[in-house]
């Protein structure tokens, strides 16, 4: 009989590496995070290789590239309602709120964007995550509403930053991260994953 494997929990989900296994060549990332690398980081420390190449570009998507934090974090939760990803979800409620998106604007992202509920740049580059997620591109009459707001570096860092969480949404649902606890203790007490889940099922 073979032994469990002690990075598989019972429902084979791969675990988050301790950082005491992580190889020594992930140490400038563990200190980047000031010695408190998060799950969705653990997970990825199983591919030593592949973390500290995605390293740069996760820096750079997380502040939002040139469109700065709070466009930033518009895309990334509209990515996670999409991705119906909890963790993602919940990391970055908290990330909204500390670059100044109010509790309500938060809740609406979960909603089909209205345009009388937004500022039309926000309004319309939520609809540019929409079709990026459902047509695979942007179509070219959107693309003409976004130029009137956006830069094309600006319009590729939507793009970009879309498909970054896309890949971590993927790996989220893959293996079934459970949200890091300092992180769940700064949610509002509603913001919970039975209620995020209740309006975006997991699928898989």
């Amino acid at each position: 009989m073979t032994e469990p494997d002690k990075h598989m929990d019972s429902n084979d989900h791969l675990l988050p590496l301790p950082i005491e296994e992580w190889d020594s060549s992930l140490e400038p990332i563990i200190n980047d995070m000031n010695g408190r690398p998060i799950n969705v980081h653990k997970l990825m420390a199983h591919n030593p290789v592949l973390l500290k190449a995605w390293w740069d570009y996760r820096n750079y998507s997380v502040t939002g590239g040139t469109l700065g934090k709070r466009l930033g974090e518009l895309i990334i939760l509209r990515v996670a309602t999409h991705m119906r990803a909890w963790y993602e979800w919940g990391s970055h409620v908290e990330r909204g709120l500390a670059c100044g998106l109010s509790r309500e604007e938060i809740e609406r992202i979960k909603d089909t964007p209205n345009p009388d509920e937004w500022l039309e740049k926000e309004y319309l580059l939520l609809l540019g995550v929409d079709e990026l997620i459902i047509r695979k591109g942007l179509s070219p009459e959107l693309l003409a509403q976004l130029r009137t707001h956006y830069t094309d570096a600006e319009l590729m860092d939507l793009i970009a930053i879309h498909g970054m969480y896309v890949t971590l949404g993927c790996m989220i649902n893959t293996w079934g991260l459970e949200l890091d606890t300092h992180v769940r203790d700064k949610l509002p007490a509603d913001e919970t994953r039975e209620r995020f889940e209740s309006r975006f099922p997991r699928e898989l």
